[in-house]
């Protein structure tokens, strides 16, 4: 490769600002990239040749293993993947490549080995009697998407793939039997924080641990640079109020009947507009003014209007912000969290307003996006901006960092890609 392509390195990096990292590192991750495919080029070749009469191994994995002081299982998997993605001479002459699109792609330093490997599986779990030109057809329409998607994506988009040329049976679900008895005891602290504990048979205990670890497990590293650094016990809590919001969504749920949240929000007209100062939470608890904000997305909100000498000036009636007919049309619209690459169901989001209400925002679905809890808290802090295409569909413009052009992007997830 030429010395050329790798960018040089500030003397000093810590006075590097945010866009001249980000840009260092998008374009470190390109020449990564098309380094990697080019060395599976010479991979593929000196498979192709032979490795015994090149270099005295018996195949190229065991050679590479020791040129690149690497394990034979890690040599292997590149060299298969570079076969796969390279012509290399057969019965009758050069064969053609397994996967000719993705193979463009990795050229360009668009896949990751990762994006690759996924895209490579589904492809060989396509049955040898479909014609070559759909598997040929399944290979381009996955590495356009992974081009500019994560790996949920793909794989969502190859078990549809799948689904539609080796149609097979839905999964069987064994039923839950009914819990026995259990105990919970929920505790306020003096500090306002509630403690949670109890003791709950095997049976319950096993399904609560369940829970918790599905709704609580890391959040993936996706394209965007989001990490999840939080602890076991912090994705657990997040999780329980996960669980918590699915509960009050409910529409048999009694006493919330459908609504999202019911709060009575103390807070003066400005700091809720500016997201700037305290707020009181149904008179038990203190919290931001941005938080209400977040709160005030999808709930059931009855404002208490203060002075500034803290007489009550007002107290407002309940209104209902989104109605479960809008919620039913954000439901089928968006198929979950509009955010692209995330794959929460409608249930787990909540209605965002991309012009929030507090300052005059309409509530209908031209101004409503689905999203889950932490995409939600993204939007409200970083630099992503929202907006409803002139189709009807939502679509996020990335900050400058991640992509100086800033192209709009949707999610995927929930549709069918065709």
């Amino acid at each position: 490769m030429s010395e050329t392509l790798i960018p040089e390195l500030p003397q000093e990096l810590w006075r590097a600002g945010k866009l001249e990292l980000a840009h260092g590192v998008t374009h470190l991750l390109q020449v990564m990239r098309v380094a990697s495919a080019g060395l599976g080029k010479y991979l593929a070749e000196v498979e192709s040749r032979g490795a015994e009469d090149l270099f005295g191994y018996a195949n190229a994995a065991r050679w590479f293993a020791d040129v690149a002081r690497i394990s034979h299982g890690d040599a292997r998997t590149m060299v298969n993947r570079a076969l796969a993605l390279n012509p290399v001479p057969g019965v009758g002459g050069e064969v053609a490549v397994f996967a000719p699109a993705t193979a463009t792609a990795a050229e360009d330093g668009d896949l990751t080995d990762q994006h690759i490997d996924l895209i490579l599986e589904i492809l060989r779990r396509i049955p040898s009697d479909v014609p070559v030109e759909k598997r040929d057809g399944a290979d381009k329409i996955l590495a356009d998407l992974a081009r500019h998607a994560g790996p949920k994506e793909i794989t969502e988009a190859g078990a549809d793939i799948l689904a539609r040329l080796d149609p097979d049976g839905n999964e069987p679900k064994d039923p839950e039997p009914a819990p026995p008895r259990r105990e919970v005891f929920v505790e306020r602290r003096k500090d306002g924080f509630w403690k949670l504990s109890g003791l709950l048979d095997p049976e319950t205990g096993a399904r609560t641990a369940a829970v918790l670890d599905a709704y609580g497990t890391r959040r993936p590293v996706d394209e965007f640079g989001q990490t999840d650094h939080r602890t076991m016990p912090q994705r657990r809590g997040d999780a329980w109020a996960d669980v918590l919001d699915l509960a009050m969504a409910c529409p048999d749920q009694p006493g919330t009947s459908g609504y999202r949240t019911l709060v009575h929000v103390t807070v003066g007209l400005e700091e809720l507009r500016t997201g700037v100062g305290n707020a009181c939470l149904d008179f038990v608890g203190k919290i931001t003014a941005r938080e209400a904000r977040l709160a005030a997305c999808d709930c059931l909100m009855i404002p208490v209007v203060l002075s500034a000498a803290g007489e009550p000036l007002d107290v407002g009636r309940m209104k209902r912000f989104v109605t479960p007919g809008q919620r039913r049309a954000l439901n089928i619209r968006d198929g979950g969290c509009a955010f692209p690459g995330c794959h929460r169901a409608p249930k787990h989001c909540h209605a965002h307003h991309i012009h929030h209400w507090a300052d005059g925002g309409p509530t209908d679905l031209r101004n409503l996006v689905l999203v889950c809890s932490f995409h939600n808290r993204l939007i409200h802090h970083d630099d992503w901006q929202v907006r409803i295409a002139g189709d009807g569909i939502p679509e996020f413009v990335p900050p400058q960092y991640l992509d100086p052009l800033r192209h709009p992007r949707r999610n995927t997830l929930h549709r069918v890609v065709t």
